[in-house]
């Protein structure tokens, strides 16, 4: 038995975002990033995609209208490390911009070093805050701080 329901807790298993065209939407998570498209219900305006294996987890997207509220939202997807070295070239053969801790250009993946992860950020089509992460097998360097695979790589 655990102590808290914390400690029963093993991941995220489903993230939901709004998205404007859903059409456009499922396009990019499905030819781009290469999710399985698991269904579609149209009457709803709503698409759902395996992230990883079934079991693993699952996104879901919402067709909503415009407006000046309107929600962006974050989430990253577990990657392995060389996936994720090569995906600046892959996201930006695909015209999306690859992005650094801070939304800046980058040229390749960040670490952050009190966890210590390797880390890349870019977009989808609309607007939310994408992420591919990858935990490396390294001690924590808080020190670190945030900075390039390179520099983290040759650091001394």
């Amino acid at each position: 038995m655990t102590d808290t329901i914390a400690d029963a807790i093993s991941g995220i298993y489903e993230t939901h975002l709004p998205v404007s065209d859903l059409s456009r939407s499922i396009a990019f998570y499905r030819d781009i990033l290469g999710l399985q498209l698991a269904h579609e219900v149209p009457s709803r305006g709503a698409a759902f995609f395996w992230a990883g294996a079934p079991d693993r987890g699952m996104l879901g997207l919402w067709q909503c209208g415009f407006g000046p509220l309107r929600m962006t939202g974050h989430f990253a997807f577990r990657i392995g490390r060389n996936a994720l070295l090569a995906a600046p070239a892959m996201l930006q053969a695909h015209g999306i911009a690859p992005l650094g801790f801070h939304g800046e250009p980058a040229s390749e993946p960040v670490v952050i070093g009190w966890m210590p992860a390797l880390s890349l950020y870019f977009k989808d089509p609309d607007g939310h805050s994408l992420e591919f992460v990858h935990l490396l097998d390294a001690p924590a360097d808080p020190g670190f701080g945030i900075g390039t695979w390179s520099d983290w790589r040759d650091r001394g």
